[in-house]
C-alpha cells in the first residue's frame, strides 16, 4: 500500500496529495515530523537503523520520525511516530521547522522534543540498537559513527534547551 503525503510549497502550503515515493522521485516538498527523545536526566536517545530498511540502512540517528500523513499536523505525526517506532506515548513539544534540502529529496522538517519516561519497545523492523547519551557524547558520536546526514543538519540548528518539564519553560506549538 502506498504512503500518501501532502505536497507543499516553499511556504509549507498544501498543493495536493501525492504518493510519498513520487514526492521523493520528483523532489517535491512534503512534510516530515521528528522528535528528539530525552530521558528525565536530559540524555538524548540515539538509535541505529536496521540494515534492511529502504532509507539510510545501518546508519545512526538522534531523531525519531517520518512523513506526516495527509491531514496530520507536525505534532500529530511526531506523536504517532513515537508510538510506531518506540512503542511509547509522550507529549511532544514543537522546537523548530525548516526547509531541509534532504539527501534523497527536499522536505519541510518539523522538529519536536519529548521527555520519555516509559520503557522503550523499539520496532525491530526499524531499529537495530538504541541507547541514551549526553549531548557531549552525541557530538563525539557524530565524528565516530555514520549518522543520517539530514539529522546532522538538524542538530546544527537545534538550540541547546533545558529538559522540558524540569525548568518550567514550555516550547510553543504552531
Amino acid at each position: 500500500m502506498s504512503e500518501l503525503v501532502e505536497r507543499v510549497d516553499e511556504q509549507d502550503r498544501v498543493l495536493g496529495v501525492v504518493e510519498r515515493s513520487e514526492a521523493i522521485e520528483r523532489h517535491w516538498l512534503h512534510r516530515v515530523a521528528t522528535t528528539v527523545c530525552r530521558d528525565p536526566e536530559g540524555r538524548i536517545l540515539v538509535h541505529r537503523r536496521q540494515e534492511g530498511v529502504s532509507r539510510f540502512p545501518g546508519q545512526y540517528n538522534w531523531l525519531i520520525g517520518g512523513a506526516a500523513e495527509v491531514g496530520e499536523t507536525y505534532e500529530e505525526a511526531a506523536a504517532r511516530e513515537l508510538t510506531e517506532e518506540l512503542g511509547v506515548r509522550a507529549p511532544v513539544r514543537f522546537v523548530l521547522k525548516f526547509l531541509c534540502d534532504g539527501l534523497i529529496s527536499p522536505y519541510w522538517l518539523g522538529l519536536h522534543e519529548a521527555v520519555v519516561t516509559e520503557v522503550l519497545a523499539p520496532d525491530p523492523a526499524e531499529i537495530a540498537w538504541h541507547g541514551w547519551v549526553t549531548e557531549g557524547e552525541l557530538r563525539e558520536a557524530f565524528s565516530q559513527w555514520t549518522f543520517v546526514g539530514d539529522g546532522v543538519d538538524a542538530f546544527r540548528r537545534y538550540p541547546a534547551r533545558p529538559v522540558p518539564g524540569q525548568s518550567g519553560r514550555q516550547c510553543s506549538s504552531k
